[in-house]
């Protein structure tokens, strides 16, 4: 943590400050509650199970938002070596080094990974409901 309470860039660990990660947790929630709306009717009404699949992609955008929130780092930033620890929505700084550059791209891809298996965990649970 910096000393203004916020965190600070740590290579591959942390590359968002708090305005940042509320946005994630945000995006998290709409993706939630989208996967619901989605979810629900599919369910209820009968249609075909291959259209069950689509919930994939808003419970992929819920997993990504909670996922990135929890670990204070954005995976779009990792994999474009970016920072941004001052207002959400302002220019992110980049990073040069190599070495750090190289542990945000591991870290990226693996909160990508981490929601795509709970993307596959979910949308075979609602691939498996009667």
């Amino acid at each position: 943590m910096a000393m203004n309470g916020q965190p600070a860039y740590h290579p591959g660990v942390c590359n968002i400050g708090d305005d940042e990660t509320r946005l994630r947790r945000n995006l998290g929630w709409a993706g939630f509650a989208a996967a619901l709306l989605f979810a629900a009717p599919v369910i209820f009404c009968g249609l075909p199970r291959g259209v069950r699949l689509f919930v994939a992609i808003p419970v992929f955008i819920a997993a990504l938002g909670f996922i990135q929130a929890k670990m204070h780092f954005c995976a779009y930033f990792g994999l474009r070596s970016l920072v941004n620890f001052r207002d959400a929505g302002a220019t992110p700084e980049a990073i040069w080094e190599e070495r750090l550059r190289a542990l945000d791209r591991r870290q990226a891809w693996r909160i990508i990974g981490y929601a795509a298996a709970v993307t596959a965990a979910v949308t075979a649970v609602l691939w498996l409901l009667p």
